[in-house]
């Protein structure tokens, strides 16, 4: 389908949110041409173990490699209704010398599972890359405002203090995290390598005349010509699809930690506080000119939403394979594996470009701040009225009525929190408006925020930064 042809449903993955990077990876071009290196591999391992295969016949399929006759392999398939012999047979139709020899002792898995397994591998080194990027991205921001003070919320309620940079590396640890396990997962993915039709190897061990060292030595030479150090010990006609499972739950968990960034970017441009880029000639609303909608941030979290439940597809498969296989798992990884992969790819360029251009508004974060640091000063007010002779559990209580009223003046009234004059002016606390004003920077009630910002980000993102230098892509930018 091209992108002229408008009568007909086109995935939005491809058309809108993926980039172009990803989608190739997941094209007939990629898919095919693998399966005719894997044919190539196959017969080049087989030819030096001894099978009787010639220098003729692999260069001839070595020519053809990438050359697919689509429309032979497209008609052959009506016919046959299996598509792996349909291309084997379009490959011979190419390649007569070598027909005899495509695909000797294999069976469907051979190309299919493999296939799949190199493509989600070359995936996941396009999202180990664009983490990076949006680790980079996000570091430098928490690094910018590790100081900053700014409202902390618990239950989306004002709570103690932290730092607008301490709230970023909470983003960005979720991040460096999924990075972790998506760089697991990719280093762990074996092949299936050369298993037959159940597993066994039955049908290559006949082709070597019994020799079960040279079948051992076929699965290892096959997975060293395809670029891999390993494959799965043990099969039964398809690799277990709970690796399918496990890749896609590394790729759940990036859509979690984009929808937690953006969840709280989009509280926190409601406040007014952190908003996301927003364009000179962008629209907010076709009816309300003045808005400014996260709808970058809107988007990442409902194909995040959509990413997270892809990840029971595999699992559902997983449980529910009988024996050696089944082929209830065909139509379904079609759909769910290249989908979960461009829904990731996606979130990932928008949440780097949300990150790279967050705007911070400090005048309206610091009069939040203003709002409610009465409230919070009151434990160090306590402390201090102590430590001037008064009475703990008497002044615990006055500072509970004070913080009453003042909360009723604020709500009820719509007036300015009045709760350090209320202190102030109360004999038992003897501290001044001065004294009590002097409690009331708010950079000393921020711990160890920035402390905590610059050792994170020293002792585990710059390292992983510095030695992945190479892998950084650089920005993808938004198509819609």
């Amino acid at each position: 389908m091209t992108m002229s042809d408008k009568n007909i449903y086109e995935n939005p993955l491809v058309s809108r949110y993926s980039s172009r990077e990803m989608a190739e990876i997941f094209s007939a071009d990629k898919k095919f041409s693998t399966w005719r290196r894997l044919w190539v591999a196959l017969a080049e391992a087989e030819q030096a173990l001894g099978l009787p295969i010639t220098d003729e016949q692999i260069a001839e399929m070595k020519r053809y490699q990438d050359d697919i006759n689509y429309a032979d392999a497209e008609r052959r398939e009506k016919e046959t209704r299996h598509d792996v012999m349909s291309h084997v047979y379009a490959y011979g139709l190419q390649c007569p010398k070598a027909r005899p020899i495509i695909h000797l002792g294999a069976t469907s898995a051979y190309v299919g599972d493999n296939t799949d397994i190199l493509v989600m591998r070359g995936a996941l080194d396009i999202l180990k890359a664009k983490l990076l990027g949006l680790m980079d991205a996000l570091s430098r921001f928490a690094e910018q405002y590790k100081s900053l003070p700014a409202l902390g919320f618990t239950h989306f309620q004002a709570a103690q203090l932290t730092t607008v940079g301490k709230r970023a590396s909470l983003w960005l640890q979720d991040f460096y995290l999924d990075y972790l396990e998506i760089a697991r997962r990719r280093e762990e993915l074996p092949l299936l390598g050369v298993k037959g039709t159940t597993g066994t190897q039955a049908s290559f061990l006949e082709l070597f005349d019994g020799d079960g060292e040279k079948v051992k030595q076929l699965d290892g030479r096959v997975a060293e010509r395809m670029g891999c150090r390993r494959v799965i010990p043990l099969s039964g006609q398809t690799y277990t699809r709970k690796l399918d499972a496990q890749v896609l739950d590394a790729l759940s968990g990036i859509g979690q930690s984009a929808h937690k960034m953006t969840n709280d970017i989009r509280l926190l441009q409601h406040l007014k506080e952190v908003e996301e880029p927003f364009e000179n000639e962008q629209i907010g609303s076709s009816a309300m000119a003045y808005k400014r909608n996260p709808m970058r941030s809107e988007r990442a979290a409902s194909l995040s939403r959509y990413l997270i439940g892809l990840a029971a597809d595999p699992a559902a498969t997983a449980a529910t394979q009988w024996f050696e296989r089944t082929l209830d798992d065909s139509a379904g990884r079609r759909l769910y594996i290249p989908q979960a992969f461009m829904t990731a790819d996606a979130i990932l360029d928008i949440c780097r470009n949300v990150a790279s251009g967050l705007v911070v508004h400090e005048k309206l974060i610091h009069r939040h701040i203003m709002d409610e640091i009465p409230f919070m000063a009151t434990e160090n007010i306590l402390m201090e009225a102590v430590k001037r002779g008064g009475d703990r559990q008497e002044l615990h209580e006055r500072i509970r009525r004070h913080s009453m009223e003042a909360g009723a003046v604020v709500k009820d009234e719509g007036r300015p929190n009045d709760l350090l004059f209320r202190i102030a002016g109360d004999p038992v606390f003897g501290l001044s408006e001065s004294d009590v004003g002097a409690l009331l920077e708010p950079g000393g009630y921020t711990g160890r925020s920035a402390e905590q910002v610059t050792e994170f980000i020293r002792d585990h993102i710059r390292p992983l930064l510095e030695e992945n230098r190479a892998e950084v892509r650089g920005e993808t930018e938004l198509r819609v």
